[in-house]
């Protein structure tokens, strides 16, 4: 941090007025806002890959030399692990398109017009940052090959089929996925286009007036323009209807035929987009959302069946659900095994969600649904240290109590002292601060650990409490995200108290 902070002093001649750490993304590098006395903000990044490091760097300033809507990167400390970047501010596409989402896909006419802006910039990062880009910088690799094709088709089959049960030929569904991977890379030797391969709503950033940029573009490589559009229509949780996906790569289209009838773009970078050929574009589309299905089911075979993570498992049936949905179209999967696998899987998740039923993980002791959970019951309090620790009336002499007080308090600041945890702008503060979230994390594997040995046991009575100054902000958000945690994952009965602000939940047995 210290390091990060000079640079920054060096940069700018005078040391931040506010320091706040961001929770950064999936990859391991380090977030830093920089603020001085004007409100004028930096962000700094501390990356643990030098190679990493010099390819976003390198990326960053070639697209803001074409103009495009990236943040400039203004320094880099001398050993390449440190730089600084605009501030494009907090707030995500993915947290502008929430209601839409958590509505089953419903979005108002403004969420779709922050997609159709979207959208509609792509092209211009694909094409015109493709133009005169050296690729042999991008890291890890320069281009999309058919190694990186097999690996994830690879992935899928011993990760998703095997784990859970799907039969095939083995030798039948190697040859389909060779031919996926030879339609999939037809024709892009020739080609200069960017593929920015982690096209998702988390990595676009949305100003004042709405206008997207693009973030975290630094595993990017030459590839073709199909992927990233797949990627982002057919994300699984964003559950897009079809007539929306149509209207989306409509925009796409007119936007990239624009930029290549009127953007002087060279002919050799992607093929002419006439009115005649956009069938042509949308049947290499449907081949590269088949793929983009499979690499996710592989991944969320893995994190879920066999890391056990209840994320991956809940993004499984979405999942499935494009892969239904694309089966129904013609032509959407020529591939004969690969395809009979799929509705054979397809045929079996139908099966489960009318039984309530999911594939069982390879470790019995890891598996809650194997275990006699049916009379656990477990109980989450929040509370007030000025007024002691929650009273135990099970006869079990109480159970975990997590102090929160080393966690920062909105409390401290006028707008939430009124509020409480449950409240979205006390909500939005702590996640944002990110201490709670990595708190929580501890907790999270402590508390899961305990209830799978409860069930395992047949325990009947479990209690976590959480305390801090007032019973009001932290305590109450560590409470309320705990108890809807346990009962998401392990579907127990769970019974939250807000002891200081009389509140109380019932979450029922499933």
């Amino acid at each position: 941090m210290q390091q990060l902070t000079s640079l920054y002093t060096s940069f700018t001649g005078h040391s931040p007025k506010f320091v706040e750490p961001l929770t950064g993304s999936g990859s391991n590098r380090q977030y830093v806002r920089f603020t001085d006395a004007s409100g004028h903000g930096l962000i700094g990044v501390v990356g643990t890959s030098f190679d990493e490091n010099q390819a976003f760097v390198y990326l960053a300033r070639h697209f803001a030399s074409k103009g495009l809507a990236v943040p400039r990167v203004v320094a880099v400390s001398d050993d390449g692990m440190r730089y600084l970047q605009d501030d494009l501010g907090s707030r995500s596409l993915f947290d502008a398109l929430r209601a839409g989402r958590e509505a089953g896909g419903r979005y108002s006419e403004e969420e779709r017009q922050l997609l159709r802006r979207t959208i509609a910039e792509l092209p211009r990062l694909q094409v015109l940052g493709g133009e005169g880009l050296d690729f042999s910088r991008c890291y890890p690799q320069p281009a999309m090959d058919e190694t990186n094709v097999m690996f994830d088709l690879n992935y899928f089959k011993y990760c998703y089929l095997k784990a859970v049960g799907i039969d095939f030929h083995e030798l039948r569904l190697e040859e389909d996925f060779r031919a996926l991977a030879r339609d999939l890379l037809a024709g892009e030797a020739n080609r200069s286009t960017f593929l920015y391969r982690d096209f998702q709503a988390r990595n676009v950033m949305l100003d004042g007036e709405g206008h997207p940029y693009f973030i975290d573009f630094q595993g990017g490589r030459r590839g073709p323009l199909q992927y990233d559009l797949a990627s982002f229509l057919w994300q699984a949780s964003a559950r897009y209807p079809q007539s929306l996906r149509e209207e989306l790569i409509e925009v796409y289209l007119d936007s990239l035929e624009q930029l290549i009838l009127h953007g002087g773009v060279a002919g050799d970078l992607c093929p002419s987009l006439e009115r005649t050929s956009r069938t042509v574009f949308r049947t290499r589309l449907r081949r590269f959302v088949l793929f983009r299905l499979l690499q996710v089911l592989g991944a969320y075979g893995f994190r879920g069946y066999f890391e056990r993570k209840q994320h991956f498992l809940e993004s499984i049936p979405p999942a499935l659900h494009n892969v239904r949905a694309l089966l129904a179209e013609d032509d959407s999967c020529p591939y004969p095994e690969l395809r009979k696998a799929l509705e054979r899987l397809a045929m079996k998740e139908v099966q489960l969600e009318e039984s309530n039923d999911r594939p069982a993980p390879s470790s019995p002791l890891l598996d809650p649904s194997s275990q006699p959970a049916k009379a656990l019951r477990v109980r989450v309090f929040s509370f007030s240290y000025k007024r002691g620790i929650p009273e135990d009336t099970s006869g079990n002499g109480g159970g975990y109590v997590f102090d929160c007080r080393s966690t920062h308090n909105p409390g401290r600041y006028e707008p939430y002292k009124q509020l409480t945890g449950l409240d979205a702008p006390v909500v939005k503060f702590l996640e944002d601060d990110g201490e709670i979230l990595t708190f929580l994390e501890s907790v999270y594997r402590l508390a899961d650990a305990h209830v799978e040995r409860y069930l395992q046991r047949g325990f009947t009575d479990l209690m976590f409490s959480f305390g801090c100054t007032g019973g009001q902000h932290r305590s109450v958000y560590c409470a309320q995200h705990l108890a809807e945690h346990l009962h998401r994952k392990y579907g127990i009965a769970v019974d939250l108290t807000h002891r200081e602000q009389g509140i109380s939940t019932k979450f029922p047995r499933r």
